[in-house]
């Protein structure tokens, strides 16, 4: 039989997390298949060693407070994924807080996430990472946090902060600006979730999967040195795959001059 001290505790096995569902504290869920921790299997050299039963295998801490991050293009469904984990942690009777910047103003207005089809659930609005500290209530237990990309580089360590005193932290937010590149605190974000949901539209020129954001002006792709936070709709972007994404740079108007 496997020495004792050398026996893992299951707790402390990290296994990677599939996609996010309500946690249950101490256990391990499946989605096809009964809640039952791995089993304990020996080693050619006699060692016990933690081995995962067949079956997707989530990791639910034995401690509360995580950061989640649903990521990805305009009009892939982030927000409506924020909502949906929103409504079933209250459904689960957790108190919760969703907060948004207060540059997001489409659809339902500043006081309430809203999806493009017009699902919405009601929010703080905030202009810095320091607002949300301060409207932060003590007996919240799940905090989601809408259009990320807009807030300060502090929003990392609020939430680092949030989900070290025992919070579950849900964020969402475009990770690219209209020239593909990294938005604002989003990488940072990226790097220190426990879970990272990155999701993808369709792309209208070609039907692939989307994971850029057009940005078109006068209904031609605005150029490369335009500003990066102009916060539109259907109107204003489009979800494009890398193949179809245009961002013209000003040296190219020039060349198509001569």
């Amino acid at each position: 039989s496997p020495v004792p001290d050398e026996r893992a505790s299951i707790s402390s096995v990290l296994f990677t997390p599939i996609l996010p569902v309500d946690r249950i504290e101490g256990r391990y869920e499946w989605r096809d298949g009964p809640i039952r921790p791995p089993s304990l299997l020996l080693s050619k050299t006699g060692r016990g060693v933690l081995a995962p039963p067949k079956g997707r295998l989530m990791l639910h801490s034995v401690r509360p407070g995580w950061i989640e991050v649903i990521t990805g293009v305009m009009f892939s469904g982030k927000s409506e994924e924020l909502i949906r984990r929103v409504r079933r942690a209250v459904i689960a009777r957790k108190r919760v807080q969703v907060f948004k910047s207060h540059l997001d103003d489409r659809y339902g207005g500043i006081y309430s996430v809203t999806t493009h089809d017009g699902i919405s659930v009601e929010a703080q609005p905030v202009d810095s990472s320091a607002e949300i500290v301060r409207l932060i209530r003590p007996e919240s237990e799940v905090i989601g946090i809408d259009e990320a990309q807009f807030l300060d580089p502090d929003i990392a360590d609020v939430c680092t902060d949030l989900a070290g005193r025992g919070a579950r932290v849900i964020v969402a937010g475009t990770d690219s600006d209209f020239r593909g590149e990294p938005f604002g605190p989003m990488p940072r974000l990226l790097c220190i979730a426990e879970v990272v949901d990155k999701l993808h539209a369709i792309c209208v020129k070609c039907g692939n999967p989307a994971c850029r954001n057009q940005r078109l002006i006068d209904g031609r792709p605005a150029r490369y040195d335009s500003p990066t936070i102009m916060v539109g709709g259907g109107e204003g972007y489009e979800a494009r795959c890398r193949h179809c994404h245009e961002v013209p740079r000003v040296d190219e108007d020039q060349t198509a001059l001569l």
